[in-house]
């Protein structure tokens, strides 16, 4: 997130004579290679003071801006904006990276302190009359300013966002905007906070080992190493993922367990001293309330303006589609799940059971090895973490880009396990650095996600800093890292976004990188997943990690052939989740439920789009929906499948041209990797693509079959 704004509120917290400590980090730019921050020298305590004073520094500037007596350019008053805001910016990167990747108590009372002073610093530069009336001269004007395309663009887009954030509204309705957005910080961040507690408190403790049968032995190191954490030696912890279905219901052949860890992670946030559904309640009203004030039906029309989408109507044109095809597969699916469990229970003499959540995982990969005769534990040994990277994922970019890495010991990090690589070009020539932080821990948010720690800009003479952080479980010491498939995918997919990043070539910081829409920032990292399904790339890197032998040909095919399997329950799970998101964003603040009836209203949403199947539950339940609640992709979630349509065709555009290659790769980089927000997303697509994104190589990726196509 780009701190943008100031704030007149958090300039009056601070005295005129207020003196910081010189020893403070943030107070000048860093000064280690590519500005990284000086993570060895970063205390807690270096946060409060660096925000107080960035946020001063800023509205100095801004009311610089707003209150000169030049008349209004380009110059004076964008640039300037570009500008601003320098040490504000280099503690919110730092602040919310750590916050998310290796978090305390003490930051968490940071973030619920600053945050909503952070929405109130945007507010008093978006709602600066005198501010906004210089931009708005310029945007009027813009067609005689004899700008370049790259300038036209970054007017256009403040422009944009000062009317979007309410420049336009009378004094009474700005007052109110800044009450909602005060509040819609500090319950997002609450929302947020309380699923890392229970997603640590709902873990599930087992007191035998016995009940572990199926998983490796890796895996039941790694859960005794968890339990030993929380002080219960002799115990094993099963830690939740984020996600409704955890990856250990896959092989633990314990039904009852199964059981106990699914109730244990769609519980999470539901009562109790985490419970989110009263905040889900007053974020949705609060978000209905402020479209009303900036002129919309709904948050979901207000949001999907500034995406690719552009409409409602869009999204669930194409959310309805995809219903449609996944659950008649996933269906399908179900019913050869049903057929086995019955066939097994027959042969035991027990009494067959009906197809529950719990169980798909374990008998759909029972299904797929009667099928393709592998599991998931017999190819774990060729994708051992290190491997992956270097001949996997870090291979396909210096094939395609031409790009090389070289790990950076002296360079400080917040963690021992946090990994450091320069990047060069083709040329030799130095990008940036690119940080990993592979492993899960209890102190580290869910899921895996890509951050900006310095944004690339010609502007400001800077040179990417991105980190990519993944959730791995990590194994006990001296044994390997081996990772899942869909771990692999996971990899590839958030270096798509890191290359992203790291190769944008733009002028305007507003402009760089990824700071595009959700609908079309999933678009690279869905892209770079291509390359796990490519016999070249899969042949450099899937080798078992004891010998060094190459998976063989006959395991690889049949985990080739195996892709599809499964993708009825996949692109469900996804699409009912996506439904749940955009429900809750349709809707005027009158219709949204008391906290007593969130779940209600999720459950009645599915079911009017047909999606209300019981054995296929959507990935995230409402509660705790960090996506649509607290991460960033309120109306949004959609934008992951909206985005794959256009990796899809891109695909097919690549093996249509040879596959990979650096051809190819240096006019993808040229047409959208380094082209940031430098032009709309659709009209950089359709330039590259040469034409319009079509629905069908998607269809064709996951193994979805339209009726009656």
């Amino acid at each position: 997130m780009r701190y943008l704004f100031t704030s007149l509120f958090a300039a009056c917290a601070l005295s005129a004579n207020a003196q910081t400590p010189p020893e403070n980090p943030f107070f000048r730019p860093s000064p280690l290679p590519y500005h990284l921050p000086p993570f060895d020298r970063i205390k807690n305590s270096d946060f409060r003071p660096a925000f107080e004073r960035g946020m001063a520094e800023q509205l100095a500037e801004a009311d610089a801006i707003a209150r000169s007596g030049e008349a209004p350019a380009f110059d004076n008053t964008i640039l300037a904006l570009e500008r601003s805001g320098a040490l504000l910016a280099r503690v919110s990167k730092a602040f919310f990276n750590l916050n998310a990747s290796n978090t305390d108590d003490e930051m968490q009372k940071i973030e619920e302190e600053v945050s909503p002073r952070l929405a109130a610093h945007q507010d008093a530069i978006s709602l600066n009359p005198a501010l906004f009336a210089r931009i708005d001269e310029l945007y009027t004007r813009r067609d005689k300013l004899g700008l370049d395309p790259e300038s036209a663009q970054l007017l256009e887009r403040y422009y944009r966002q000062f009317v979007r954030a309410g420049a336009k509204l009378p004094e009474s309705g700005k007052a109110e905007l800044k009450e909602i957005n005060k509040k819609l910080s500090l319950f997002s961040t609450k929302f947020g906070q309380n699923l890392l507690k229970a997603a640590k408190s709902n873990a599930v403790v087992v007191d035998n080992i016995a009940e572990l049968d199926g998983f490796s032995e890796q895996q039941k190191g790694a859960a005794a190493e968890a339990a030993k954490e929380r002080g219960l030696a002799g115990k094993w912890v099963i830690a939740l993922q984020n996600t409704t279905v955890q990856p250990a219901l896959e092989q633990l052949k314990n039904r009852a367990l199964r059981e106990r860890i699914y109730r244990a992670s769609v519980s999470r946030a539901d009562g109790g001293d985490t419970d989110n559904t009263a905040l889900v309640s007053l974020i949705a009203a609060l978000r209905a309330r402020q479209a009303a004030l900036l002129g919309y039906p709904d948050y979901a029309s207000y949001s999907l303006e500034d995406e690719s989408a552009k409409t409602p109507r869009a999204v669930n044109e194409m959310l309805a589609m995809l219903a449609r095809a996944s659950l008649a597969k996933a269906k399908g699916e179900a019913a050869d799940i049903q057929s086995l469990i019955d066939r097994q229970a027959k042969d035991a003499g027990e009494k067959p059971f009906a197809v529950q959540p719990w169980d798909w995982a374990f008998y759909a990969q029972q299904a797929r090895k009667a099928r393709y005769d592998f599991t998931e534990e017999e190819i774990k040994p060729y994708f051992e973490l290190d491997r992956v990277l270097r001949d996997g994922v870090f291979f396909a970019a210096h094939e395609l880009y031409g790009l090389s890495f070289k790990e950076r010991a002296d360079l400080p990090v917040y963690r021992p396990e946090v990994r450091v690589f320069e990047v060069f070009d083709a040329d030799g020539s130095t990008i940036g650095l690119f940080l990993r932080d592979d492993f899960q821990r209890e102190n580290k948010r869910g899921g895996a996600w890509m951050e900006n720690l310095v944004d690339q800009s010609g502007l400001l003479d800077r040179k990417p800093v991105v980190i990519n952080n993944l959730n791995i479980p990590k194994p006990p010491a001296g044994q390997p890292a081996l990772m899942t498939f869909d771990e692999v995918v996971t990899m590839f997919h958030e270096f798509g976004h890191a290359l992203h990043g790291l190769l944008s070539n733009v002028k305007y910081p507003l402009l760089s990188g990824t700071v595009v829409p959700p609908d079309f920032v999933e678009y690279p990292s869905q892209f770079n997943e291509t390359w796990t399904r490519d016999t070249r790339v899969l042949a450099n890197f899937a080798k078992d990690y004891r010998t060094g032998q190459p998976m063989p040909k006959a395991l690889l095919d049949k985990l080739l052939s195996s892709l599809t399997c499964g993708q009825g329950y996949d692109t469900a799970e996804y699409v009912a989740a996506a439904i749940v998101d955009q429900a809750w964003h349709q809707i005027p603040a009158s219709q949204v439920p008391p906290a007593s009836g969130v779940l209600d209203f999720e459950r009645a949403a599915l079911e009017k789009a047909g999606m209300d199947y019981g054995p296929v539950p959507p990935r995230y339940h409402t509660q705790y929906f960090a996506h649509a609640f607290s991460g960033g992709y309120q109306a949004a979630y959609y934008a992951y499948i909206w985005s794959e349509v256009l990796a899809r065709d891109t695909g097919k555009w690549f093996y249509s041209h040879g596959g990979i290659s650096r051809a190819n790769g240096d006019l993808f980089r040229a047409g959208i990797l380094s082209r940031g927000r430098t032009a709309e997303p659709d009209e950089l697509f359709r330039k590259f693509y040469g034409g319009p994104p079509e629905t069908q190589p998607l269809l064709e990726y996951r193994g979805l079959v339209l009726s009656g196509r």
